[in-house]
């Protein structure tokens, strides 16, 4: 099953961000991706690298919106899944939200970000409200998708939390700059995460300059053992393919050991 990664830069024009993010969708989907997948807010800037200042609410929109619904159409017509990522508006709140949309084109959920982080040019905490919505899994045609957005992926109970669910695929929206973090850091989380729990984790990162940020593209797919099988350049425009064997789950280490062994039992008594 062919899984497509679109890494693309953005700008301040939203019409031509998602002018090219629909163009990048039906080119995959042409090249045979039956699950196709966005980075963190991709079709705006990074509005966090400054601090939130006035209503924040108006640059976000509502989800069943306008980008979703342009999405919903691809989607159904060239019988696709498709994971996005948005900031979104629900009443008076705000959230980073990916919405997942199956191959018929119906809005099957939302997972919205959890853990909400601050720190220098990642001022989340003034747009984002903490979500809302569990940990959810999605069952799809293209297997059973789980979304971890952004920070939520440094959490190893949130990432044991989709496999607990019978998660096959979780994918991760980043927004990951150059030099951020230590080189190899994130690819070796995302590995682990997959090792540990016997399922592919496919990151796709923002790329390119903006304002105080440039964000590094290197989105990649690691499989059930922790390898890394499909990789993305540094600071290029591309869709990433990649072809996952379901079948290779139920064979890793994960779920044929680590969660036999597993003693919630003794966990249940950690402080919380």
């Amino acid at each position: 099953m062919r899984i497509a990664l679109i890494q693309q830069r953005a700008s301040n024009d939203r019409a031509d961000n998602l002018r090219r993010g629909l163009a990048a969708a039906g080119t995959a989907a042409q090249q045979g991706a039956k699950l196709i997948c966005f980075a963190e807010l991709a079709f705006e800037p990074f509005y966090p690298q400054d601090e939130a200042r006035g209503d924040v609410a108006q640059l976000a929109e509502t989800i069943p919106g306008p980008v979703t619904e342009a999405f919903s159409d691809l989607a159904r017509n060239h019988g696709v899944v498709i994971v996005l990522n948005l900031f979104e508006r629900d009443g008076a709140a705000t959230y980073d939200t990916s919405p997942v949309i199956g191959a018929d084109g119906a809005l099957l959920g939302r997972t919205r970000m959890v853990h909400i982080t601050d720190y220098a040019c990642f001022h989340e905490k003034g747009y984002y409200t903490p979500g809302d919505l569990g940990i959810p899994v999605f069952d799809t045609p293209a297997g059973r998708i789980g979304v971890a957005i952004c920070y939520d992926r440094h959490y190893p109970e949130y990432m044991r939390a989709l496999a607990l669910a019978g998660a096959q695929i979780v994918v991760v929206p980043q927004a990951g700059a150059v030099g951020e973090w230590p080189e190899g850091l994130y690819e070796a989380e995302m590995r682990v995460a997959a090792f540990q729990n016997g399922y592919f984790t496919a990151l796709c990162n923002r790329v390119g300059p903006e304002r105080r940020l440039e964000f590094a593209g290197e989105s990649f797919v690691c499989d059930p053992e922790g390898r890394v099988i499909a990789r993305a350049g540094t600071g290029t425009d591309e869709i990433l393919y990649c072809d996952l064997d379901l079948d290779a789950i139920e064979q890793s280490h994960a779920r044929r050991l680590f969660m036999r062994d597993r003693r919630p039992d003794v966990y249940a008594g950690l402080p919380r």
